[in-house]
């Protein structure tokens, strides 16, 4: 019997990246003039790491929305990005930190989002579960997960600061330690029934000195989707430490669709 998760896989090898470019740039009425941002965060953390790209954003005239994942399952962060990309008065930019790449790349199959921007995120295909991102490659020793009896994970504490944030100042690190948002681990095996990079144009920011992903596996998530790519010296906590960076490439995403709606 042919399993759903082997149609996608063939789907996925049946579009190449010349019908996958093509399919991207054709216009839709949900690129016109994208000044809403939706930010949605990754594991271990919540909305608050992001305040120095909303503050670079929002100086900018972006109307900024932070998204609070409860990272119970992936059903209930995509749910909860749903709601904020529902509020939006018109199109979207929509951001994912790490696995928050994940959600947006479930969620953003909704009509209000333009772009998508993939900050050391996750992307996997329809059909395809978290988990399977990370086959064939090595995590680095300093990203460990302690992973409870109740199956919810947090980093472990005495890895934290080398592992996540790394050139974030020894007092943000710890602040961001202690009040860690624990991941029901289970999130990682769900399979996605969406890809919404195969339909919106994707921008990606790679932190060469993050300890939570293996190198070749940011560059090879961001070349299959087809991502226009940044690199910068950061940690994996890059959505924190580099806010003008992160900031610019959200901003070079809404001028670039809003240019190609009009």
């Amino acid at each position: 019997m042919i399993t759903k998760a082997i149609i996608f896989a063939g789907l996925a090898l049946s579009l190449s990246p010349a019908a996958q470019s093509a399919e991207k740039v054709m216009p839709d009425k949900s690129r016109a003039q994208a000044r809403n941002v939706v930010l949605v965060h990754g594991a271990f953390a919540d909305g608050s790491g992001w305040r120095g790209v909303y503050d670079e954003l929002t100086a900018r005239g972006y109307r900024v929305t932070i998204v609070q994942n409860p990272l119970t399952s992936l059903a209930d962060d995509v749910a909860a990005t749903r709601r904020a990309l529902d509020r939006q008065d018109g199109p979207a930019v929509l951001v994912g930190h790490s696995w928050g790449g994940t959600v947006i790349t479930e969620a953003g199959v909704h009509p209000k989002v333009s772009a998508l921007v993939y900050v050391s995120a996750l992307s996997p295909d329809a059909g395809q579960t978290t988990a399977q991102q990370y086959d064939g490659y090595t995590t680095p020793p300093e990203f460990v997960i302690d992973t409870h009896d109740d199956g919810f994970g947090f980093i472990k504490a005495e890895n934290f600061r080398a592992g996540f944030a790394a050139d974030a100042a020894p007092a943000d690190a710890a602040f961001l330690r202690d009040s860690q948002v624990p991941i029901n681990m289970s999130a990682f095996a769900t399979v996605l029934e969406n890809a919404a990079w195969r339909s919106k144009p994707s921008w990606a920011v790679i932190a060469t000195d993050d300890r939570a992903f293996d190198q070749r596996m940011l560059h090879d998530m961001a070349g299959r989707i087809g991502a226009k790519v940044t690199e910068v010296a950061a940690s994996h906590a890059v959505f924190m430490t580099q806010p003008k960076l992160v900031a610019d490439v959200i901003d070079d995403a809404a001028r670039q669709v809003s240019a190609k709606a009009n």
